[in-house]
């Protein structure tokens, strides 16, 4: 079995540096942030970059890692106050508001909807699961619609309102109550 070295003291630096930047320039401009620039902001190489994240979007899920899980981690909380229908479109509401509010969220949560995508992906997937299965238990949400698919329908309502510029979360709130009317049991 091979052994894992520790990181050393300045490549931890390093790393937290470039996610420290990493996560100010996707603020700014969004997925598409110029990973140069984030290098540069960071104070190190673009090969360096590299060397930790040898893709966009390592970084990317880097960078967003906690904020994903916090919002996966919600999903328990919000269930154990609400009946599970009302749950799972209260946790809907808070994912799609992240995707909204954090620029650069909506495209690493978009490759996690697809089945597959970044392992932080899982959480949010285990997450809508329980939500869902929850929700089809109480009655509330058709036992058909899979857990993949709520999520697949909330990535699209998000997207489909950014680009209608409507960013306040407002038509995406009315929108999610469409959608769950449209699941839910008959």
């Amino acid at each position: 079995m091979a052994q894992v070295r520790p990181m050393r003291a300045d490549a931890r630096r390093n790393r937290e540096r470039l996610l420290a930047a990493a996560a100010e320039a996707f603020a700014e401009h969004g997925e598409g942030a110029s990973l140069d620039e984030i290098a540069r902001r960071a104070g190190v190489g673009v090969g360096t970059l590299y060397r930790h994240f040898p893709t966009r979007q390592a970084l990317l899920e880097a960078a967003y890692l906690e904020r994903v899980e916090a919002i996966a981690a919600r999903a328990d909380a919000i269930a154990a106050g609400r009946p599970a229908g009302d749950a799972l479109l209260a946790w809907l509401d808070e994912l799609a508001a992240g995707m909204l509010q954090v620029r650069g969220l909506k495209a690493l949560l978009g490759t996690a909807v697809t089945g597959g995508g970044p392992a932080c992906g899982d959480c949010v997937r285990g997450a809508a699961a329980r939500l869902v299965g929850a929700a089809q238990e109480a009655g509330a949400l058709r036992r058909d619609v899979a857990p993949i698919d709520v999520l697949r329908l909330v990535h699209g309502i998000v997207t489909a309102s950014e680009a209608a510029g409507e960013v306040d979360g407002t038509a995406v709130r009315r929108y999610l109550s469409l959608l769950m009317e449209g699941l839910a049991r008959t």
